[in-house]
């Protein structure tokens, strides 16, 4: 008999970012595929206009067809106060909760009246060391669960720069759905590139021992790369009409940049966007490095099962993870533009090492196989 899974999303204020969406639908997709029968649950603001949230619900409806899951939305209030029967209008009951096998929260603040509905619960925290900070100081609340789950390797370890909030975290690699994500070869005038937000209003720390913790800051050490390196590097961002001054900057210093929202806005343009690539380039959050999580992105693991080498920052010893085999993980700029010469100078042999790298740690079916089993045990 097949499990029922309800999948706790956040990607109803995200219509634009394909690239979010697939955070969970790689999950989604990876259940259906075990056989479970899933559940895409997305909380929403009661107080938002009614035509407003419509759009929100028609425009997700939209992105889960391709992937027949439309048929499996559900709707909760964000807050104590009920949502419009309009807004939930052909979404599934919530009343269905008690049918469910098991609760998998991703999205962190669902409120606990929700999370208590379900006979069994378990929280995956993708966003690991930042989550535990967040719960320690109560800028986010999360509802008791009967497990959690990090994508953290440190996460609950001794040594770990960042509190553990007194819970017994189990470490998950993050998954990516193989089936959905085939080896595909590299298009014309192919390019190393990523997809990101550049400005986010993050600031960790206070104003003493703070520090920015967006994508622009993370690049900043390595602007010049393109100057150490005979590589394409481009970048697909979120740059708004006030922010073409950085745009002209990247684009001084050799980087291409492309508007994520036009490259990227649909799960279907975000995929083509990767499959087209030589592979990935990106650096991460100055939060990763300071904080030595061992974090592998969810998008890294689209362009390894897209047989495409990805060069990325180090962000702290890993069991597993490789730092110069089909991934390659960098420390300063000398090290990225060597990384990419690496790459590039055997890289077929590099695709096929990024592929099995996601088959061997990265399949969804494994990765979620193994959350089901410790979640039931």
């Amino acid at each position: 008999m097949s499990l029922t899974i309800w999948l706790s999303a956040r990607t109803l204020q995200h219509s634009k970012a394909g690239g979010h969406f697939w955070v969970y639908l790689n999950w989604a997709l990876g259940l259906r595929t075990l056989g479970c029968d899933v559940v895409w649950l997305e909380s929403i603001d009661p107080s938002t206009p009614v035509s407003e949230a419509q759009t929100m619900v028609d425009a997700l409806k939209t992105r889960l067809e391709p992937y027949s899951l439309t048929n499996c939305l559900a709707l909760c209030s964000s807050t104590s106060q009920p949502i419009s029967s309009d807004v939930s209008e052909g979404c599934l009951n919530l009343e269905e909760t008690g049918k469910a096998d098991l609760f998998l929260n991703l999205a962190y603040g669902i409120p606990p009246t929700i999370a208590g509905l379900y006979r069994r619960s378990a929280l995956v925290d993708i966003d690991p060391g930042l989550t535990q900070i967040w719960m320690s100081k109560a800028e986010i609340h999360v509802a008791q669960h009967d497990m959690y789950f990090t994508i953290g390797e440190t996460v609950g370890q001794p040594g770990a720069r960042f509190p553990d909030c007194g819970l017994n975290w189990h470490y998950t690699p993050p998954c990516v759905a193989l089936d959905w994500w085939p080896s595909v070869p590299a298009g014309p005038g192919a390019s190393f590139n990523t997809v990101s937000h550049w400005y986010m209003e993050e600031w960790m720390g206070d104003e003493v021992n703070g520090y920015r913790n967006d994508k622009r800051a993370g690049f900043l050490p390595f602007l010049d790369l393109p100057r150490h390196t005979n590589q394409r590097l481009e970048l697909a961002l979120c740059l708004s009409a006030d922010e073409e001054d950085e745009r002209a900057m990247l684009q001084k210093r050799g980087w291409s940049v492309q508007d994520s929202w036009k490259v990227t806005s649909t799960p279907q343009d975000y995929q083509r966007y990767i499959q087209n690539s030589l592979g990935e380039f990106s650096c991460v959050k100055p939060s990763c490095v300071r904080l030595q999580n061992a974090w592998i992105s969810d998008r890294t693991l689209c362009y390894l099962a897209s047989g495409k080498p990805a060069v990325v920052q180090h962000t702290g010893p890993s069991r597993f993870l490789p730092d110069d085999a089909g991934l390659f993980r960098f420390h300063n700029i000398r090290e990225a533009a060597r990384c990419l010469e690496k790459v590039t100078a055997d890289y077929e042999q590099q695709c096929k090492l990024a592929r099995a790298l996601a088959e061997e740690h990265f399949d969804a079916r494994k990765v979620i196989g193994h959350v089901l089993d410790r979640a039931f045990a």
